[in-house]
């Protein structure tokens, strides 16, 4: 098979918008931060309270007042931690995996943030981004599976949050997707039990 000049531009072109898609993933990840999270017993149960800083780029700003809807994740992981061999081999299996999902938008007419929770479509209304965001943030006593909660000694619980790329309308999906200026996940953080 014999290649042309274009079409060896097109495959190299293509390979090197691969390794940049891949390095700025890569070098943007964990802009938004779990600054604290703790676990606490009340009663016979187990609650998180945990808080978020949520920074949003001027780029997630802009399509938000330009009234995208911008949808936030918050993911939570109940790990089970098993020592084989002591500290040098353990063994971890996810009893327990959730997830919140809140959309964030910004309604123009009434100038006001409108965050709504998608599971339960409870929404609060927000003067300021600002107000709408430490909301977000705010993770107060959010209830733990009880059946899972035995033996906390041997257990993990981790959580992050970011936004939800893959809820953006479809024109707006593929630019950010591969922009550093949309990738604001934050790295898993582990609670503290108390």
């Amino acid at each position: 098979m014999v290649f042309t000049m274009p079409a060896l531009a097109i495959v190299k072109y293509w390979r090197q918008l691969c390794v940049l898609l891949l390095f700025s993933t890569a070098v943007s990840a964990g802009t938004f931060t779990v600054q604290s999270a703790q676990v606490s017993k009340i009663g016979n149960g187990y609650v998180l309270s945990a808080t978020v800083k949520y920074p949003l780029t001027p780029r997630v700003k802009e399509a938000l007042e330009n009234g995208v809807p911008i949808v936030f994740s918050q993911q939570f992981e109940l790990i089970k931690n098993t020592s084989i061999l002591g500290k040098y081999w353990q063994w971890q299996d996810t009893l327990w995996a959730a997830e919140l999902r809140y959309e964030l938008r910004y309604h123009a007419l009434s100038q006001q943030y409108v965050l709504q929770a998608i599971d339960t479509g409870h929404q609060r209304n927000f003067l300021s981004l600002e107000g709408a965001l430490q909301s977000l943030g705010n993770i107060d006593k959010l209830s733990l599976p009880p059946e899972y909660l035995t033996d906390t000694d041997t257990l993990i619980l981790r959580l992050r949050s970011g936004i939800d790329l893959h809820a953006l309308p479809t024109v707006m999906r593929p630019g950010a997707l591969v922009s550093t200026k949309w990738q604001l996940t934050s790295p898993w953080m582990e609670a503290q039990w108390y």
